[in-house]
C-alpha cells in the first residue's frame, strides 16, 4: 500500500484538518473564509498499516484481526454508491455484520482485471462473482472456527460476523487472529461455489445507508481534484480552436511574466494524437496559472473543421441516411418487399442536439515519475481503456503506469474517456516534476466528449387492415466507440461494423413485422469533436425517436398509445427473452407498462392544456434489459409554448434490487437528467467550437423545475440488472408525447424549446 493511500485514510480521520465541509461552514458562519488549504497527501507514518496477518481468500475482500471486512472496489464511485452495493453482495454471502464492512477503492493493479464502470454493468457483471467470493470466505471461516473450537464444521453456522457452534461462538476477528487461515480459492473453485437461494437472503434488498455518505457529507472524501504532491506545479491548458488538426505557431507570454508564480508556457507534442495543439500554462499555483493564461496569446494554424456548424453535422447525417451507407444491425428478410407492398407508410424524422456532460468536478490529473514508474492521480471510469493511450503518449510500457484511484465528482460517461490524463503525464515527462492539470469550467466544456447530434428516420409499413407489418429505423450520429474503443464494435448482417453504444435501443422488444435497423457513423461529427458516451448512451436518442414515433403511429391510427404499445409487446420469436438476463421478454415490458398506466391513472380527466404522455424502454442493452415504463404529466402555455413538467411516474423491473435506497437515488437522478435533456440542456457547434461554455448559458434542470416523482420497483427475484441508464432514456419521449396530448404540438427535436412547441401548435393563435 502506498504512502498516498495511507494518508488518504489518515486525512479522513483527522478532525482538525480543513475540509471542504469545514470551508463551507466557515463561509456561512463568519461571512467569508479564504483559508482553504488541503493537507498534503504524502508522508503517512508506518503505523497506518495493519501489521497483523489478514484473511484474504480472494482479491475482492479481506478481514483484519479486528474483524473489519475490507471490500476491494474496482468500480468507479461517482455518486451512485456502487461500492456499497458491491459490498452488500459480499456481506450477504459472508454472513457479515454490516457495521464491520469498509470500502477500499483499488488502483490499477493487474489482479483486479479489466476495469470499466459504465453502461449499468456493475451489478449485472459482478453479482455472481462477488456472491461466490463471499461464500468462499464464509466456508473458510466456518472450517477454521470449527477447528479452533474442536468440533465438526457440520455442527456450526455463520451469522453476524461470527461462527456459532452450539453454545460456543467466535468472531471473525478472533478466528483471523488465532486460526492461521491460509485458504485461497482458485477461479475454478470459486465458479462452483454455491450461493444462497433468494429466500435465505438477509442483507440484499434491505434498507441501509450507503457507506460513502458520511465522508462525503462531512467533507472528508477525497476527489481527484484534491490530490497534492510535494514540489508539484499547476498547469492550466490553453485549448486550440479545433479538437483535431490545430498546430501552435507562436506563443507570446511577455505580459504573463509579470504574474507572480508564472513559470512558462509548454507546447505539448503528443504521439497519441489525443491533445494536438495544446499549450499548458505552468505556474506555482492554479490561481497564478489562470491569471497568466489570460495574458498569453497563442497563434494557431487551425484544423479543417474550424468552420463546422451544428446544421452542417445534421445535414451531413441526413445525406448519409439518404445514401446506402451504414451497418444493418437488424435486418429481417424481405423488408423492402414489405414496404413496397404496404397499403400505407408512415414516415418521420427526429433529431437531437449536442449535449455536454458538465459533471460537477472538472476533469483533472496529477502525474509524476520516479525510477521509470509513472503515476496518475485522478478519477476515471475506464482505466483499462486509458492506460494504453497513456503508454503511447509517453512512449513507455503500459505496465510502468499506475492510475491512483479517487472519488469522482460526477462521471456520467465523461470519465470513460481518460484523455485528460495525457497532458499531465506529458508535462511531467517534459518538466521532470509532478504536474497537476486542472481544466476550468470553460476548458471542460470545450474539451468535453459530447453526445453527438443525431438524425433519425423512422418508417412503419401498414397493411390494408392498418396492421403494422414492417418498421425501418435509420440513425446517423458521431460514434464514440468507433473513435476510442473499436474492439467493442459490432458487425451488421451486411458485414459493416457498427457502434453498439450509438444504436442500442433501436433493436427494441416490439413485434412490428419485418424490421430493419441501420446504424450510420457521421464522419463529420467524428472529425469535429471526439464523440463521447453520455449517461443513457445510444438509447438517449434512439428511444426518443422510437417512442415518439410509436406515439405518432398510435394517434394516426386512432388507438390509445398504451393500448397500441401493448398490442405489439408479444413474448415470441426474438422477443421471447432468454435465461438468465431477459426471462419473460416482452411480457415483462408489457407488465411495467400496464402498472405505470394504472399508477398514473392513465386516461383520467385533466385541465385544459395539460397532458399525459407514455413511453417505455429496456435501458441500454437487450442483453441486460431493465424493463421500464414512464408516464409524464405536463402543462403547456399555448400562448408562449412554455412547458411545465408536473409529474413523472415510473415503474421499473430491474430484477433483484440489492440496495433499495441506492436504486431509488439512481432512478431519481436518471429521470431528472432525462427531464433536463428533454426541456433544458443542449448546445450547438458554431465555427468548430461548442457555443455554450459555462452554466450561465448551458442551463441544466434547476431546482425550481424539479417535478413530482413517483417511482416503483417490481418485486422480483430475477437477475439484478442496471439502473444508471433506463430512466434517462424513457423520460424524454414521455414528455414529448405529453406535450402533444396537452396542446396537439408534435415536437421532434431535443431539447424541446418553447419556440419549437409554439411552432408546432396546430392552432398558433393559442386558443387551446
Amino acid at each position: 500500500m502506498s504512502k498516498l493511500r495511507h494518508l488518504q485514510r489518515l486525512n479522513h480521520q483527522n478532525n482538525t484538518a480543513v475540509t471542504r465541509r469545514g470551508f463551507l461552514i466557515g463561509a456561512s458562519s463568519v461571512g467569508l473564509t479564504l483559508a482553504f488549504a488541503p493537507t498534503s497527501l504524502l508522508g503517512a507514518p508506518a503505523s497506518a498499516t495493519i501489521k497483523s496477518q489478514q484473511f484474504e481468500p480472494t482479491v475482492w475482500f479481506s478481514i483484519d484481526p479486528a474483524g473489519l471486512i475490507h471490500v476491494n472496489v474496482a468500480e468507479a464511485e461517482m455518486g451512485q454508491h456502487v461500492g456499497t452495493a458491491l459490498a452488500r453482495i459480499i456481506a450477504e454471502e459472508l454472513e457479515a455484520n454490516w457495521a464491520d464492512v469498509r470500502l477500499n477503492y483499488v488502483d490499477t493493479e493487474a489482479e483486479y482485471g479489466y476495469r470499466v464502470t459504465g453502461g449499468s454493468w456493475s451489478m449485472w457483471q459482478n453479482f455472481e462473482l462477488l456472491s461466490r467470493a463471499g461464500a468462499a470466505g464464509r466456508k473458510a471461516l466456518l472450517e477454521a472456527g470449527a477447528r479452533l473450537l474442536g468440533v465438526s464444521a457440520f455442527k456450526c453456522r455463520a451469522e453476524n460476523s461470527q461462527i456459532i457452534c452450539g453454545d460456543q461462538r467466535l468472531s471473525y476477528g478472533e478466528i483471523v487472529q488465532n486460526g492461521k487461515i491460509d485458504r485461497v480459492y482458485s477461479e475454478s473453485e470459486l465458479s462452483l461455489m454455491p450461493i444462497k437461494p433468494v429466500e435465505q437472503r438477509k442483507l440484499i434488498g434491505g434498507d441501509y445507508r450507503a457507506l460513502d455518505i458520511p465522508e462525503k457529507t462531512e467533507g472528508k472524501a477525497i476527489y481527484g481534484i484534491d490530490a497534492q504532491l510535494p514540489g508539484m506545479v499547476y498547469a492550466k491548458p490553453i485549448l486550440p480552436p479545433t479538437r483535431y488538426g490545430s498546430v501552435v505557431q507562436k506563443v507570446k507570454d511577455d505580459q504573463a511574466k509579470s504574474v507572480a508564480g508564472y513559470r512558462q508556457t509548454l507546447v505539448l507534442e503528443d504521439p497519441s494524437n489525443t491533445i494536438p495543439g495544446w499549450a499548458l500554462v505552468i505556474a506555482d499555483s492554479y490561481h497564478a496559472a489562470l491569471k497568466a493564461a489570460r495574458l498569453i496569446e497563442v497563434e494557431y494554424d487551425a484544423g479543417e473543421t474550424k468552420n463546422v456548424s451544428e446544421s452542417d453535422i445534421l445535414n451531413h447525417g441526413r445525406s448519409l441516411i439518404d445514401s446506402d451507407k451504414g451497418s444493418l444491425m437488424v435486418e429481417d428478410e424481405a423488408v423492402d418487399t414489405v414496404f413496397e407492398n404496404a397499403q400505407r407508410v408512415i414516415s418521420q424524422e427526429y433529431t437531437t442536439g449536442t449535449v455536454l456532460h458538465f459533471q460537477m468536478e472538472p476533469v483533472n490529473g496529477l502525474a509524476f515519475e520516479k525510477d521509470g514508474k509513472w503515476e496518475l492521480h485522478t478519477g476515471n471510469q475506464w482505466q483499462s481503456l486509458a492506460l494504453p493511450v497513456y503508454a503511447k503518449a509517453l512512449g513507455v510500457n503500459e505496465a510502468d503506469i499506475l492510475m491512483k484511484t479517487y472519488l469522482l465528482g460526477g462521471g456520467f460517461g465523461r470519465r470513460l474517456n481518460g484523455d485528460y490524463g495525457v497532458p499531465a503525464l506529458l508535462a511531467t515527462q517534459a518538466l521532470g516534476k509532478p504536474v497537476k492539470v486542472v481544466l476550468s469550467r470553460e476548458d471542460d466544456s470545450r474539451f468535453d466528449s459530447p453526445r453527438s447530434a443525431s438524425v433519425q428516420k423512422m418508417q412503419i409499413a401498414l397493411d390494408n387492415k392498418n396492421r403494422v407489418v414492417g418498421m425501418q429505423h435509420h440513425a446517423a450520429a458521431g460514434w464514440p466507440t468507433e473513435v476510442m474503443a473499436d474492439f467493442f464494435m459490432g458487425t451488421g448482417s451486411n458485414g459493416v461494423k457498427f457502434d453498439p453504444f450509438s444504436i442500442n435501443g433501436a433493436n427494441h422488444w416490439y413485434s412490428v413485422g419485418q424490421h430493419r435497423v441501420r446504424a450510420i457513423s457521421n464522419d463529420l461529427a467524428n472529425r469535429t469533436f471526439r464523440p463521447g458516451w453520455l449517461r443513457s448512451v445510444g438509447p438517449g436518442w434512439t428511444n426518443w425517436a422510437l417512442e415518439s414515433f410509436m406515439d405518432e403511429a398510435a394517434h394516426e391510427l386512432g388507438i390509445d398509445p398504451v393500448v397500441f404499445r401493448l398490442q405489439h409487446l408479444k413474448s415470441r420469436g426474438r422477443n421471447a427473452g432468454s435465461t438468465p438476463n431477459s426471462v419473460g421478454g416482452a411480457n415483462r415490458l408489457a407488465a411495467v407498462l400496464k402498472r405505470v398506466a394504472a399508477r398514473a391513472e392513465w386516461g383520467r380527466s385533466l385541465p385544459a392544456n395539460h397532458g399525459m404522455g407514455v413511453a417505455t424502454t429496456f435501458g441500454q442493452e437487450r442483453d441486460m434489459p431493465t424493463w421500464t415504463a414512464c408516464v409524464a404529466e405536463v402543462s403547456v402555455d399555448p400562448t408562449t409554448g412554455t412547458v411545465k413538467l408536473k409529474k413523472l411516474t415510473l415503474v421499473l423491473d430491474a430484477g433483484t434490487i440489492i440496495h433499495p435506497d441506492g436504486a431509488l437515488a439512481q432512478t431519481e437522478g436518471a429521470a431528472l437528467w432525462g427531464a433536463s435533456l428533454a426541456l433544458h440542456e443542449g448546445t450547438e457547434y458554431e465555427q468548430g467550437e461548442i457555443r455554450d461554455q459555462n452554466l450561465d448559458r448551458y442551463t441544466p434542470l434547476r431546482m425550481a423545475d424539479v417535478p413530482e416523482l413517483d417511482i416503483e420497483f417490481v418485486d422480483s427475484s430475477h437477475l439484478s440488472v442496471g439502473l444508471g441508464e433506463p430512466a434517462t432514456t424513457v423520460v424524454g419521449p414521455a414528455i414529448g408525447n405529453a406535450i402533444f396530448a396537452a396542446v396537439g404540438a408534435r415536437v421532434r427535436h431535443l431539447p424541446v424549446t418553447a419556440e419549437s412547441v409554439r411552432a408546432a401548435m396546430p392552432n398558433p393563435s393559442g386558443a387551446g
